[in-house]
Parts: structure tokens; sequence; C-alpha cells
């Protein structure tokens, strides 16, 4: 039985959201790694390496670097092992977002190693839904220019949530992330993302950590 059975929609909701945390926050990760890693002198390295597409136009951009991808992934696994750590302090909560680690397909016995590997799953899915998003965004002409990104609603906002809740519902089976209780809140955090991931964004330009609140 789920613990996602039987909730309020709400709660349904919020709880996923939890769970799916470390995909929600990649992008954040990804962006302090790509702008904060090449101030210590390494980097940043474009995944594309520079090369352009049939097109004319960047494969990915300067903003998909490989510092950001590395970085945030594994930056995403330490927030899912932070989210077991709080979730053991206050279970009725937050639920731990590895439930059921014990008898999963992982084969490891060790709750950070089993919180590690699914946070940073959820990261690098969640980032190749985005690169996947830039990817279409050069095709459409639209261009980063300097440190100021080029802006398109749909493509700027769902496709990291859909790679992150398309692999997590089908590959983490042993996982709460794979319920079918899951699903309906899924659609509805898929509708709610475009909202979420702007909040998130100005969060991080109010804090700084962003030159655009986008």
């Amino acid at each position: 039985m789920s613990s996602l059975d039987n909730l309020p929609i709400y709660v349904g909701v919020l709880t996923v959201l939890w769970i799916y945390l470390p995909g929600f926050l990649i992008n954040t990760f990804a962006m302090l790694w790509g702008k904060w890693l090449p101030k210590t002198g390494y980097g940043p390295w474009p995944i594309d390496g520079g090369r352009v597409a049939w097109d004319g136009n960047r494969l990915f951009g300067d903003g998909k670097t490989w510092n950001g991808l590395i970085g945030g992934s594994l930056t995403s696994g330490l927030l899912c092992y932070l989210q077991v750590i709080i979730s053991s302090e206050s279970s009725n909560i937050f639920i731990n977002p590895i439930q059921g680690w014990e008898s999963s397909l992982l084969g490891s016995t060790n709750e950070f190693t089993v919180a590690f590997c699914i946070g940073t799953f959820l990261g690098f899915t969640a980032l190749l839904g985005d690169m996947t998003g830039s990817f279409f965004k050069r095709r459409k002409g639209l261009k980063r220019e300097g440190d100021t990104s080029s802006k398109d609603p749909l493509l700027d906002t769902l496709p990291f949530a859909v790679f992150t809740f398309a692999f997590g519902y089908l590959c983490l089976g042993a996982f709460e992330h794979s319920s079918n209780s899951a699903v309906i809140p899924i659609l509805v955090l898929l509708i709610l993302t475009p909202i979420i991931h702007r909040l998130f964004n100005i969060l991080g330009y109010k804090l700084g950590w962003k030159d655009v609140p986008y």
C-alpha cells in the first residue's frame, strides 16, 4: 500500500513535489555550478563544445555545461539524503523519499547510497529534459546573449519536469515515485510547473544566484 493512497489531492500534490524535489531544484544547482566553479579557474566546459547544428545555431549553447550537469546532479543526490534526514526527524509531516529502500532493486544496504543515487538520478534526468528544451530553443533561433538567456515559456519550464517525472515513474518501481496514486498529482504538477519554476527562479534572482528571473 502506498503512502499516497487516500490523501486529499492537495496533500498528494505537495507530497509528490517533495519526493521529486531533487529534480525540481536541479536547475538552480546546475546554474550555481555553472556560475561559481569557473570563478575558481576551472571551466566552464560547454557540453556541445561550441559545435553548431545543421541550421548554423549552437547545439545547446554556453548555458549548458559539464560542470553544471555533473555538479548539479551530485548536489541533487545530497539533497535527497537531506530529505531523508528531515523525514526521519519529522515523520508525521514529510514522507521519506526512499521509503521501501530496504527492499529496493539497488542492492545496497546503505541509506546514504540509496538516497544519493535516487537524488542524482532525478536531477540528471531533469537536466536531460532541460537540455532537450534548450536544443529545440536553438532550433527555433533563440540564442543566449552573454549572461542573458533567451526565453520560451514552455521550453524553459516543461521538458525538465516531463523527463524527471517520466524517468522517475518508469524506473523507480520500488519507491513512491512510481506509485499509481502519484499519477494524478504528477499531472497536476505538470500543469503547475511553469508557475513553480518561475517562483524558484525569482527566488534565485532575489538571492543573487541568477542573473535573470526566468
